[in-house]
């Protein structure tokens, strides 16, 4: 079953709440509607035709145009995006590649970090690349079992990878720039 087949029965199981890459895309992908998320990941993992067994990464992407003319012109919303990059074990070489949007801030108020429900239930390898995906991007994975930091320390304030952050100038009397 090649990606776009894959992406044809996700289709036509799950509708509306799966949207297909667009026609240029480098490598086909789906966009899943957030409160599917966890139901289309299992399917994608039971499913005897897919068997999407191994979960190989959680990456949380920002998409922050700093030009908001630019951005506007090019009908740009900045947001963030939290990628799911899926293997099979039982068809070799089989892979798979599905996104979530989310506003950079939840409701839409800045400080609100934008919310997503954890796959760690369907992948047990979702635990530690979701706390990464927070520590950094500042992404939150609701029902995760175990949200604590993972790179950054208790006391960080902020995610190092959203694109507006500012580095502190001084970390616990250290010299950070």
């Amino acid at each position: 079953m090649t990606p776009v087949d894959t992406i044809a029965l996700l289709q036509s199981t799950f509708g509306a709440t799966v949207t297909p890459s667009p026609a240029n895309a480098l490598a086909p992908f789906v966009t899943v509607d957030p409160t599917k998320l966890v139901e289309v990941c299992s399917f994608l993992r039971d499913e005897p035709r897919l068997r999407f067994e191994m979960l190989n990464d959680v990456s949380g992407v920002d998409y922050l145009e700093p030009d908001t003319k630019k951005a506007a012109k090019a009908g740009f919303d900045p947001h963030v995006e939290v990628v799911y990059h899926l293997s099979s074990f039982r068809f070799p070489g089989r892979r798979f590649t599905l996104k979530v949007v989310l506003p950079r801030w939840k409701n839409d108020t800045p400080g609100e970090l934008p919310e997503v429900p954890t796959v760690s239930g369907v992948w047990a390898a979702a635990d530690w690349h979701e706390r990464e995906a927070f520590d950094l991007v500042g992404i939150r994975f609701v029902g995760h079992p175990d949200p604590r930091r993972i790179l950054m320390s208790d006391d960080w304030v902020g995610h190092p990878l959203r694109k507006d952050y500012e580095f502190p100038l001084e970390y616990h009397d250290i010299r950070c720039r």
